[in-house]
């Protein structure tokens, strides 16, 4: 009985997916090397969903686009396994699947190719290899966007968590910055610290620097928009701990603080809680 490559690959998905597992090294690293058997169950699952977009390739009645690999993508790229997976393995196992399918053709056309020329066999190992490489291709291109995002989702993560400004009490707060602070980060800190204080109605504000080793002029810049801004919406700023390296900075931009109560240290500062003496 003759049966279509089509017929044939459909036949097969599932085989195929087990085929493919089966040929898994132990070495794998990543989504590949799990022993949890719900993430194995998932990861052959997404592999078989592959292969039915993929034998679409050989169904004559239809056109396989690159949207079609879209949604599968957008899915397996947003998974955290195959995010936490080097690229190269995740490539490898694109090509070893390409395999697998050059493995099948042969074995269709042992039993049902008798009609098959050697063009229309070229043909088709031809379009098996260019739907591969395009769709690593694409793959890439999406996994890299996709990590981008989470690096870019993580440092904001990061850089709220390291700039908390802590309430002392009802009307007063502190504000401890630690460590280096870029651009991107002072741009954190100025957002969020002004959007508190407003919400909690806080009257004073602590900024200890004595975390900070260094600022450059455009983080300095920033943190004088900070005050400024804290001034507008009624909060009093206090300094502590600004090291030689911050005030020369500071003097070259010709950053005045003689407005406000500066301290030497933190312990200092909170000994002065009640800041009658800030000129806002």
């Amino acid at each position: 009985m003759y049966v279509t490559l089509y017929d044939f690959f459909k036949s097969n998905a599932e085989s195929i997916t087990e085929d493919w597992y089966a040929r898994l090294g132990m070495h794998k690293g990543g989504v590949y090397g799990t022993e949890d058997p719900d993430k194995i169950a998932t990861l052959k699952e997404q592999n078989l969903r592959f292969h039915h977009i993929f034998i679409e390739l050989f169904n004559d009645e239809s056109v396989l686009e690159d949207e079609t690999f879209q949604r599968w993508l957008d899915e397996v790229t947003s998974d955290e396994a195959h995010l936490n997976t080097l690229l190269p393995e995740v490539v490898e196992e694109f090509l070893n699947n390409q395999q697998i399918y050059l493995d099948y053709l042969h074995t269709y056309l042992q039993h049902h190719g008798d009609d098959f020329t050697l063009n229309e066999y070229q043909t088709y190992i031809q379009k098996i290899t260019d739907t591969f490489q395009r769709v690593v291709v694409l793959y890439s291109k999406k996994s890299q966007q996709k990590s981008k995002q989470f690096i870019l989702a993580q440092t904001k993560l990061i850089n709220e968590l390291s700039s908390p400004v802590i309430q002392l009490n009802h009307h007063i707060s502190l504000l401890p910055l630690v460590g280096e602070i870029n651009t991107e980060r002072a741009k954190v800190i100025v957002s969020n610290t002004i959007k508190f204080c407003a919400e909690y109605e806080v009257t004073c504000l602590l900024i200890d620097l004595s975390g900070v080793s260094h600022i450059d002029t455009m983080v300095a810049s920033q943190l004088s928009e900070l005050i400024q801004g804290l001034r507008l919406i009624g909060t009093r700023t206090s300094l502590s701990g600004i090291r030689p390296e911050i005030a020369q900075t500071a003097v070259q931009l010709g950053i005045k603080f003689t407005s406000y109560n500066i301290y030497p240290s933190i312990a200092q500062a909170l000994a002065n809680l009640d800041f009658t003496t800030i000129d806002v």
